[in-house]
């Protein structure tokens, strides 16, 4: 589950909801160090240029984005929320435990969550992503550890159900 290399989850591609993988909005991405920070940059999955959440022309089917991965040279795939998808991602960072263990900050959260909604372990393995059929005021927010979008971003789709 977790690779020896990156210390990063791999994906379980049969996982992820098919009303997400029917709808070509996906990139692939890879862990790219700025200044001190790592970062997920996203690219084209057909061509390895960077991909763009606004342009559309940059983004994949799933299959697509999802053959690329398994070729290498990606750490993984990503979903692109737009203005034209039902969907906005919820991300907890730094919420879960090494033992799968969720604060009860965020667990207040998740509970609130509708139980339709498709829940996964990041990346990291320490937070939660959450995609949900929804619509953010204003396309997003941040506070603290807890992110909002539902559009202009993608997130990166680990499989791995919580």
């Amino acid at each position: 589950m977790i690779t020896e290399t990156t210390g990063l989850i791999t994906l379980i591609p049969e996982n992820i909801p098919e009303e997400l993988t029917e709808r070509p909005q996906w990139v692939t991405w890879c862990l790219v160090e700025r200044g001190k920070r790592l970062t997920k940059v996203p690219f084209n999955a057909r061509t390895g240029e960077p991909a763009s959440c606004v342009d559309l022309l940059s983004w994949s089917d799933f299959s697509t984005a999802g053959a690329a991965y398994d070729a290498g040279g990606y750490d993984g795939v990503g979903f692109v929320l737009s203005s034209g998808d039902p969907f906005t991602a919820l991300d907890l960072d730094d919420c879960r435990s090494a033992a799968g263990v969720i604060a009860p900050w965020a667990q207040e959260i998740l509970d609130r969550v509708p139980e339709d909604a498709y829940r996964e372990v990041s990346v990291s393995g320490a937070g939660v992503h959450v995609i949900l059929r929804a619509k953010v005021r204003a396309g997003g927010m941040r506070r603290g550890c807890v992110e909002l979008y539902s559009r202009e971003r993608y997130i990166a789709l680990t499989g791995v159900r919580l």
